[in-house]
């Protein structure tokens, strides 16, 4: 599924990575902490989470995370979108709870990460 097809799906505002929405996404990981993320999270994954801080960027980053949805209306400080916009991560802010968001997302046909054995 393409990130475009995502931020259509949540009616989600790009906040940086404009460029980035034809890039294809494979899975979905939802949480706020960021060790669960850190668990489950693979290559091609977008990221839902409410955590609006650099914890966020700096985890997504670091497990080479393309993209972060952020839910439930929250809009990230200028500084955290800069930081992404630098770190090559895209930015989207959906009004919708993490739970309608995932609902929408795997209605969609978007499995969730499973952690490999």
């Amino acid at each position: 599924m393409k990130l475009e097809e995502i931020r259509a799906a949540l009616n989600a505002e790009v906040l940086a990575g404009e460029d980035m929405m034809d890039c294809e996404v494979i899975s979905v990981c939802a949480s706020d902490l960021m060790s669960d993320i850190m668990y489950y999270v693979k290559k091609q994954t977008v990221l839902l989470t409410g955590l609006i801080n650099a914890h966020a960027i700096r985890t997504a980053d670091m497990l080479d995370v393309n993209a972060i949805v952020f839910v439930g209306n929250k809009n990230p400080m200028q500084e955290i979108i800069d930081m992404a916009r630098e770190r090559n991560i895209a930015i989207l802010a959906t009004e919708y709870t993490m739970y309608e968001a995932c609902g929408k997302l795997y209605s969609l046909g978007l499995p969730a990460c499973v952690r490999n054995a």
